[in-house]
């Protein structure tokens, strides 16, 4: 039965930090030890009007903590513990919820519409919620229901289909559920609050809705109340039923022939004259059409214009309105915006639109532009200005070279001289557009170079980036480069500009630079570079910090220094000749790395994590003496779960010193071994951490050889667990396929690099484990959507088996049909490595046979 903790949970609010921890302490222990007594107290709580609205949110924020977390594990343990709760609870609490949505106070209904999602997607999964569609539709369907609880039950419904999948409902269940929602979307319904909850609810469903876009009549009636929603007097309906036609661009796409002029009209007439609101959207759903298009041109096949999906050219065809209709955006710039803030407005949406166009139509958008930008690029009107300079900008990638030579050659000595204009706007967007000139465009090896040694001067006067490596030509740059750098210290160093964004973008600039150099011309002045950045990060330590905000600024001064040095080190350490170098001041580079540390600033942990790695790379065997120090600090990188990117950093930095140090790295591996294993254990660290871990245990096997026998009962444990949960993941989801593939290439890694480890001396311990590993192989090798690095990995630790178990081997691979099909297949690959690790593995074993007979 329900409590009554209506007092509790205001408690838990009080100013008063002693009552808020003791109400706090008794909620905890009675969700601890009676958690469904406690959800269905909170329920109760949520669904009585009577109720201050204070404890009302509160029960709701927490029944909705108690079902769901952005955590994995942690999703995955609540609903568990849902799942485990006896069905009488449960029952009861759902129907407190279904009643909740009647509510007249408007934020109970929506937190209990969030609440039944939450359970529905535990639930219609494991069909234990049959009945929930139904009652929900008939809130819609009676006649008597207010309409308070017709917004809240569209508003589930929509909640629902965002958290479920469309394999989840029955074609009945989807066709009942898009009528409700068609119905309250429809012109005839006169309350707002409905129709807005009903279009909110469609975007949400229409990835249930394939059978019925199949459906010529369905369809067309649902684009009909779609584009009729676009025009309600209301913003926030005419809002969501664009965002309803976005979405239906980039998943119905191949239907939407017949509805495109009312499309066109319904998007212009939102552009020129709605709400910036309603014309981003309208803009956006150009975009998402760019992006199908785009989707369909990679996939068609060279020369015959055959692709798998039906290719509309609705863009082409559009082109001759739709352009000028861009055009006009890019002319509704805000006074205030600057880029690089995240705001975004119809100007910059117009202007990302168009390049979407151009990457899509190419040499034929430039002509309808070409006039815009002449017309505009000289007014006194700042707008016009910067909008002509964005416009040119926009424009660079899609169509040939052949056809934006001219336009660059006539217009590079007007923007460098726009690098002067009085308007800072114009002056940003002309320095975007310049980059993306030299990014795009200056290819010395195609032939068209926008970098000539006759006007490179006059580019390095005005503008500072642009340059890109390019063999022999970078050579260009020689005479130029202590000037260049010393104008970016100096940008960076510079106390009158409103951010530190101007000091990293100098100093990412800087890095660039460097990279970019050609070390055979320029070792000494990059050697002269590395002590002047030493200083400036010593000063850095003895900032006076008398607040959080000068803490961070100091830890950004010293990321952006730390990443300086890491550059500067991987460039001089490349090369035989300026490595002497680095080696000369490496305990001085050390010391002010490990103070760094000291400071116990995140972002500099990874930034100061990065250039020891790189250091561990130049000073090979001799970073040995580092390490008693290091140590700790590297032991408290692989601890910290919550910032996971400086446990990831953390982690490669390992493989790094391993491949520094061998097997001088053994003291230090008890420790290490211990913290990585532990961090695979945890339901808490980020995902994304765990195959580079699994990579590391190969990097750490390869270094100690034979000694990695103690860790085999812990670590390929670990690596067969992670290798079946590669069987079972969701292949539907890209994000999923991703990463699916980074763990199984990092699981061959692991194996590839115990077993090369233990092939002189222990490689005998590996056979018990052979047969799974082969099975893994198998399962991969079937596995369509499998990455080349994934295969490269697979076919490696094919050839590294034959090769260290020799001719145990002739048992193993009896009946592996697979592995031949698997070899065969990368044999005929295009990929020259691939191709030569396969031919390697070949041999590998074949020699294993020949041993055996």
């Amino acid at each position: 039965m329900a409590l009554e903790i209506t007092q509790y949970l205001l408690s838990a609010q009080s100013p008063d930090a002693k009552v808020r921890t003791e109400a706090e302490t008794i909620l905890v222990q009675f969700q601890n030890q009676n958690l469904p007594g406690f959800l269905l107290s909170l329920s109760v709580e949520l669904s009585n009007d009577g109720k201050p609205t204070e404890s009302r949110r509160l029960a709701g924020i927490v029944l909705k903590n108690s079902l769901d977390a952005k955590e994995a594990a942690r999703k995955e343990q609540l609903v568990q513990q849902w799942v485990a709760i006896d069905i009488s609870f449960k029952s009861q609490i759902k129907n407190s919820l279904l009643n909740t949505l009647g509510s007249s106070i408007r934020e109970a209904s929506h937190t209990a519409a969030q609440v039944v999602a939450k359970i529905a997607s535990i639930e219609i999964p494991r069909k234990e919620w049959p009945e929930l569609v139904e009652s929900l539709l008939a809130n819609m369907t009676q006649p008597d229901r207010p309409p308070s609880l017709k917004q809240a039950t569209l508003e589930t419904l929509g909640y629902v289909c965002e958290e479920i999948s469309h394999d989840d409902l029955v074609q009945d269940e989807v066709n009942a559920v898009l009528t409700a929602v068609v119905q309250g979307m429809n012109i005839s319904e006169v309350n707002p609050d409905i129709r807005f909850a009903a279009t909110k609810a469609l975007y949400n469903a229409l990835d249930f809705a394939r059978t019925n876009f199949d459906n010529e009549m369905e369809r067309t009636y649902i684009m009909k109340v779609v584009c009729d929603a676009a025009l309600a007097k209301e913003t926030e309906i005419r809002q969501a039923a664009f965002e309803c036609l976005v979405s239906i661009a980039s998943t119905y796409y191949e239907v939407l022939e017949p509805y495109m002029q009312r499309i066109f009209e319904l998007t212009s007439n939102a552009v020129k004259g709605d709400e910036e609101a309603v014309a981003l959207q309208a803009v956006e759903f150009w975009s998402s059409i760019c992006d199908e298009e785009l989707e369909i041109q990679d996939y068609e096949v060279p020369d015959s214009g055959d692709s798998s999906a039906p290719h509309s050219h609705f863009i082409q065809k559009a082109l001759p309105t739709l352009v000028p209709m861009l055009l006009e955006t890019l002319l509704k710039q805000d006074e205030d915006q600057d880029q690089e803030d995240g705001i975004w407005n119809l100007a910059m949406a117009g202007g990302t639109c168009l390049g979407l166009v151009a990457r899509t139509v190419g040499d034929l958008v430039v002509p309808l532009v070409m006039p815009f930008i002449e017309t505009n690029i000289s007014k006194t009107d700042w707008r016009s200005r910067e909008a002509a300079t964005y416009a040119f900008g926009s424009i660079l990638e899609g169509p040939s070279i052949e056809k934006l030579s001219p336009m660059v050659n006539a217009g590079l000595d007007f923007l460098l001289n726009a690098m002067n204009d009085e308007n800072s706007h114009v002056k940003d967007t002309t320095a975007w557009t310049l980059s993306r000139i030299f990014e795009l465009l200056h290819s010395p090896a195609t032939g068209f170079s926008v970098i000539t040694p006759a006007n490179l001067q006059r580019i390095l006067g005005s503008y500072w980036r642009g340059y890109e490596d390019s063999g022999p030509n970078s050579s260009l740059l020689t005479p130029y480069l202590p000037d260049i750098l010393n104008s970016l210290i100096t940008t960076a160093d510079r106390t009158d500009g409103c951010d530190s964004k101007l000091r990293f973008s100098a100093y990412e600039t800087l890095n660039e630079v460097v990279r970019c150099s050609n070390l055979s011309k320029t070792s000494q002045i990059i050697a002269k570079l590395l002590p002047v950045v030493m200083s400036k990060l010593e000063q850095t330590l003895s900032l006076q910090i008398v607040s959080s905000d000068d803490r961070e600024k100091q830890g950004d001064l010293q990321a952006s220094l730390c990443g300086v040095l890491q550059v500067i080190i991987q460039k001089l350490s490349s090369a035989d000749e300026t490595k002497p170098v680095i080696l000369q001041v490496a305990d001085q580079i050390m010391v002010l790395f490990l103070k760094v540390f000291a400071c116990r600033s995140s972002t500099v942990h990874e930034e100061a994590m990065l250039a020891i790695g790189a250091l561990a790379y130049a000073t090979g065997p001799g970073f040995e003496k580092y390490m008693p120090e290091f140590n700790k600090y590297l032991e408290m990188g692989l601890q910290n779960f919550e910032e996971y990117q400086v446990c990831a950093i953390s982690v490669g930095v390992v493989g790094d010193i391993c491949r520094a140090l061998d097997d001088k790295i053994l003291p230090y591996c008890d420790v290490i071994m211990t913290h990585l294993l532990k961090d695979l254990s945890s339901g808490e660290l980020h995902r994304s951490v765990k195959p580079p871990i699994f990579s590391c245990f190969g990097d750490i096997a390869l270094a100690i050889g034979e000694h990695f026998d103690k860790y085999i009962g812990y670590a390929l444990p670990m690596m067969q667990s992670a290798s079946e949960v590669c069987a079972q993941m969701d292949n539907s989801d890209e994000e999923m396929i991703d990463y699916g593939n980074q763990l199984r290439r990092s699981i061959f890694e692991a194996y590839s690099g115990i077993l090369q480890g233990f092939k002189n001396s222990k490689a005998d311990l590996m056979l018990p484990h052979a047969p799974h590993l082969l099975q893994f192989i198998e399962l991969v090798a079937k596995d369509q959507q499998r990455d080349e690095s994934v295969t490269k990995a697979a076919v490696a630790v094919l050839g590294d088996l034959a090769d260290a178990l020799g001719s145990n081997i002739k048992m193993l691979f009896k009946d592996c049909k697979f592995c031949s099909e698997l070899l065969g297949e990368c044999l005929q690959s295009d990929d020259e490595q691939l191709k030569e690790t396969a031919t390697w593995t070949q041999g590998m074993i074949g020699r294993a046979f020949s041993v055996c007979s």
